[in-house]
């Protein structure tokens, strides 16, 4: 497939002029505002008190946790999906928050769990998958015939242990497109985040985005990397990797971006002493935002990831050395709740150092990007012909006295003209 250099700015319909262009020229940054212990404490006001510093940092989006009322609490087992009372606090509490948020021009990421759905009742083969008594009430055909159900074998693949819902079925589509209308048009959520997105075919993802309009939407594809069989270490070449996450945008139309698990999973490594991996075979970077950088969110840990779960944790004495790869590079970046708010003043100001900077410098998802070094201890680029970067040990700084040091830290420091 021909790797695709940028989407149209038409694909999504802007309620705003000002947040039309931030998504149009590509200044996303994206704020994860939560972890997976979030469920423990009333999460939306806490969030209100957070509020002055989110909004003063310059993020433009915040992902939320799964607002509705959910089997596990945090969400992640969704059955009521329009009650909106759940262990992160009440319905009014949420539609305080994003209230908030609006009136600080900060789009409200709705965190949308649709691959499965708890049942209220047994039916077909003694399996919860009827959904009798609340809103939606689907039938066992509304279910994958691989997870319990009676409906088509599933589009995607299986997650295990509750129902599965089936996207194949027309009266499942349009229930599911009416309930993300009201999520955006009667809640006030904006953006969509669409979580195991592996589980049902990307086609349908098309088909909800262009039947609900959100402003912006990202998806959850999870792939594993590529090891080495005798070794187990990561393989220098991902190609096939991202070429997987580049397939699943490509069949959304474009419509949806894609977590880069890809650059996640070769950064961690390389700051470790490995920064060579940071520069693929045609001198580009070696994640998604190398061939598709307005469609690649960047991150470097999430609530899955990182937090008390710790499945594929960054480095956490690199983490800054992460921090100052994403915020000076293309792709839409992504600061994660704990790394922000939990780790001290230190990494906190280091990060909003960063973002001042990404934003003053106008550095944005389709910059361009020049790769100096690559070296096992040491990686270097200039990003937009107006800002250059350098992270781990070796001693390292541009040639030329029109730049200027804008901060640094251990193993880091970024310059601009």
């Amino acid at each position: 497939m021909e790797q695709p250099n940028s989407v149209s700015a038409t694909s999504f319909k802007e309620s705003s002029p000002q947040t039309g262009e931030i998504i149009k020229h590509g200044r996303e940054i994206i704020f994860q505002g939560f972890n997976w212990e979030s469920k423990k404490s009333n999460w939306w006001e806490f969030l209100l008190n957070k509020f002055p510093d989110i909004a003063e940092l310059g993020f433009t989006s915040v992902w939320l946790p799964p607002p509705t009322q959910s089997v596990a609490p945090e969400g992640y087992l969704p059955q009521n999906m329009y009650s909106l009372d759940s262990c992160y606090g009440s319905h009014d509490q949420l539609s305080a928050l994003l209230v908030m948020l609006s009136q600080h021009k900060i789009r409200a990421m709705a965190d949308v769990v649709i691959n499965h759905r708890v049942g209220t009742t047994q039916g077909h083969g003694g399996v919860y998958n009827r959904y009798d008594g609340i809103p939606l009430p689907w039938d066992e055909y509304a279910v994958t015939s691989c997870s319990g159900g009676l409906g088509n074998k599933s589009t995607g693949e299986n997650f295990d242990g509750v129902p599965n819902i089936d996207h194949t079925q027309s009266f499942v589509r349009k229930d599911i497109i009416q309930w993300l209308i009201w999520l955006r048009k009667d809640v006030g959520f904006q953006d969509f985040r669409f979580d195991f997105a592996k589980g049902y075919s990307p086609k349908y993802v098309k088909e909800y985005i262009e039947g609900s309009k959100p402003m912006f939407s990202v998806g959850e594809y999870w792939d594993n990397c590529e090891y080495s069989p005798t070794d187990c270490s990561l393989n220098y070449n991902q190609d096939n990797h991202r070429q997987r996450i580049i397939n699943w945008m490509d069949s959304t139309g474009g419509l949806c971006a894609a977590f880069d698990f890809t650059t996640k999973g070769i950064l961690q490594e390389a700051v470790k002493g490995q920064m060579w991996r940071l520069r693929d075979e045609r001198g580009k970077p070696p994640g998604v935002m190398g061939w598709w950088p307005s469609r690649a969110v960047t991150f470097i840990e999430n609530h899955d990831t990182g937090s008390t779960q710790s499945h594929w944790p960054f480095p956490s004495e690199h983490i800054m050395e992460g921090y100052a790869y994403i915020l000076t590079h293309p792709g839409i970046p992504t600061v994660f709740y704990d790394h922000l708010c939990d780790w001290g003043d230190s990494i906190h100001d280091q990060i909003a150092k960063l973002m001042e900077i990404r934003r003053s410098q106008d550095i944005h998802s389709r910059s361009t990007i020049k790769i100096i070094e690559a070296q096992p201890n040491l990686y270097s680029a200039i990003i937009g012909d107006k800002l250059c970067m350098k992270i781990g040990d070796s001693s390292w700084a541009p040639s030329g006295e029109e730049w200027k040091l804008a901060t640094s830290g251990i193993r880091y420091a970024v310059w601009h003209r």
